[in-house]
């Protein structure tokens, strides 16, 4: 990047919000799962101004920005793919407000998830989202990518909770969409338009976020199968019962291996598959709930079944849950994550589908997540070398295939960003492509923001 753009960046923001050695820029050159290319500048703002400041001097230079929060995404959303300017809002972190009464608060991107629900439940208020990075992930960056999570099946994911934004468009101009009210249908909804865009048509700069009362109690059900489809049909049977618990999570028995390992929950060797089931509500409900829940699973041919309502015990078994992800490497170096849905009848068969190509293709393909909403987090652990490399592209283009023949959707919580954009004509018409890409076209004329993510190339 040319010295005098560095300059005027300085001038705008200050030398100390400015990282431009070549260690640092590389730390901003990957996320959870994908590299790209070495940005040439970081840019650290800390208000809705720098960032206008900042996309305006990009527009007259035409240079790329790329918004960044925690880098916890497993697409290449938030890495650049064309060099350029990262725009990482980690400083802008407050909270801004809690309204107890008209049950919202106010953030800055910045604020780490795990925060917020802190924060909010000790006003008796829950903020549900939860992604499995919601320790370290940053509420702008949920927002962008419109994050779920093992919560989704009863409270919905980020999109249903986010009222109004604040958004800095590329053009530098500063937008306030939506409400702070629960009903608001004045105007197209732009607000919604944002979410989940990755990026790629404005900087998000403040959320207006819906709070619910903080449930009073929960009860967690930890169910063990000989068989993997028989975990996947005791959920369809759990849903069809019209029971909702808060989450049903999935993990087949590649997956209970490896976390056995990493958080031993005291599992029997040979458990095929694995329940982890939630319940929670009013004190009264609750246990009377998750006793139907139990009677059904026991029906389904569950070898164990333990019910409990210490948060202690629960929390043990949910840690197992959370460090799964990490815990594939123990088979094998490079992990390739997918995030396909399902309608949730269609989890048996998306179950008997990945073991055929674990046959098929002769590679490790672990399957586990949100069955509650259907989204099943398929792993492909392999090799780094081009055979197991050229396995694992044909292995992908199959399950998004199949995913898409039983009536599903090739990303349910990850977004497209770098990795999925091959794969997007799989899924959407080139109607449907042509009119998102005018979307684009409109709020970003000269292309600066994210480029070459969503869309293939």
């Amino acid at each position: 990047m040319d010295s005098k753009i560095i300059r005027e960046i300085e001038g705008i923001i200050g030398r100390q919000n400015v990282l431009a050695s070549e260690e640092e820029r590389k730390c901003y050159s990957y996320d959870g799962r994908t590299a790209g290319t070495v940005p040439d500048l970081i840019v650290l703002p800390t208000s809705a101004q720098d960032v206008s400041a900042i996309l305006k001097l990009a527009n007259k230079h035409l240079f790329p920005i790329v918004p960044r929060g925690q880098g916890t995404g497993l697409t290449g959303g938030s890495v650049p793919a064309r060099g350029g300017v990262v725009l990482s809002l980690t400083k802008m972190n407050r909270i801004l407000e809690i309204d107890a009464q008209n049950l919202i608060t106010i953030v800055e991107p910045g604020v780490i998830t795990f925060v917020l629900q802190q924060e909010v439940a000790k006003q008796g208020l829950f903020y549900p989202p939860d992604p499995a990075s919601y320790k370290y992930s940053s509420i702008g960056g949920n927002v962008a990518e419109c994050a779920g999570g093992p919560n989704s099946f009863k409270y919905g994911v980020t999109r249903d909770y986010v009222l109004g934004i604040e958004v800095v468009l590329a053009t530098g101009e500063i937008l306030n969409l939506g409400v702070r009210t629960m009903k608001g249908v004045v105007g197209y909804d732009l607000t919604r338009l944002f979410v989940g865009s990755e990026g790629t048509l404005g900087v998000i700069t403040k959320v207006i976020l819906k709070l619910i009362p903080l449930p009073e109690t929960k009860a967690t059900i930890l169910a063990l199968f000989n068989d993997v489809e028989e975990a996947a049909e005791t959920v369809s049977a759990i849903v069809a019962a019209k029971i909702v618990p808060s989450t049903i999570e999935f993990m087949d028995k590649a997956s209970i291996v490896c976390s056995e390992k990493a958080s031993p929950m005291g599992l029997p060797p040979g458990v095929g598959g694995l329940l982890l089931i939630e319940v929670d509500g009013v004190r009264e409900s609750v246990l009377s709930q998750a006793e139907k829940v139990r009677a059904i699973v026991e029906g389904h041919r569950a070898i164990r079944c333990d019910l409990t309502e210490d948060p202690v015990e629960s929390d043990r078994l949910w840690q197992a849950r959370r460090v799964l992800s990490q815990a594939l490497y123990a088979v094998a170096p490079l992990k390739i994550a997918e995030d396909v849905v399902v309608p949730r009848s269609a989890i048996p068969a998306l179950v008997r589908a990945l073991e055929a190509m674990r046959e098929r293709f002769g590679i490790p393909i672990l399957g586990f997540g949100h069955a509650g909403d259907g989204n099943i987090h398929v792993n492909l652990m392999i090799q780094d070398t081009p055979e197991d490399r050229d396995k694992a592209e044909e292995a992908v283009k199959e399950i998004f295939a199949e995913s898409l023949r039983l009536g599903g959707t090739m990303s349910g919580e990850h977004g497209i960003g770098l990795t999925k954009a091959p794969y997007l004509g799989m899924e959407l018409a080139d109607a449907a492509m042509a009119t998102m890409k005018k979307v684009k076209q409109l709020f970003d004329p000269n292309g600066i923001l994210n480029p070459g993510k969503i869309f293939p190339a």
